[in-house]
């Protein structure tokens, strides 16, 4: 890398700035990538995340002693990169979610809404502190939360929700078997 050593101090710090975003980003989607459980995207992700940090951590340290403002390039590209990562997060909405909402609104009116968005709804019954409440669980992927949250509220302005993220969901029978450590010594 010749070329690199022809670049004046601020072209190194740009390049070394720049390089962390990078670098910070795809770390933010290869961690995503590896909650979800998507394996070869996040074997890729990460091969390209060591390279450019390869490169980035080397050009800081060879000339820092020369430049110390090299350092401020690295930690200020770190900081960007968390940044970008959560943004690029927001904009990709991968994954899916449990959305669980909290009204005290008819429950057929809020259900029934997001019935028409295609959604399965689960309701329970409850009381809260103002009297008789329905909580609604459905689950959705990222992208189409504000659609459904949007809609919801269309109904209930003042309703309450959380959503948590998932990676799985079975629908399937309980497992047939014992699991665990505890099944190895109980096997015949």
């Amino acid at each position: 890398m010749e070329f690199l050593n022809a670049l004046p101090v601020w072209g190194v710090a740009l390049l070394i700035f720049s390089l962390r975003i990078l670098d910070v980003s795809l770390g933010t989607l290869r961690t995503l990538a590896v909650v979800q459980g998507h394996l070869k995207a996040s074997m890729v992700l990460g091969f390209f995340e060591i390279l450019v940090w390869v490169t980035a951590i080397s050009q800081a340290v060879l000339r820092l002693p020369d430049s110390p403002v090299l350092a401020l390039a690295y930690a200020g590209g770190f900081a960007a990169g968390n940044a970008c990562g959560i943004m690029l997060d927001r904009h990709l909405a991968v994954g899916s979610c449990v959305v669980r909402i909290i009204t005290g609104a008819d429950e057929n009116r809020v259900a029934g809404r997001l019935r028409e968005l295609g959604r399965v709804v689960t309701t329970f019954r409850g009381r809260g502190h103002d009297g008789e409440r329905t909580l609604l669980f459905t689950t959705c992927t990222r992208r189409d939360l504000e659609t459904i949250v949007k809609s919801a509220r269309e109904v209930d302005p003042a309703l309450f929700y959380t959503v948590e993220r998932f990676t799985r969901a079975d629908h399937g029978p309980p497992f047939p078997h014992t699991t665990g450590w505890r099944s190895i010594l109980k096997k015949k």
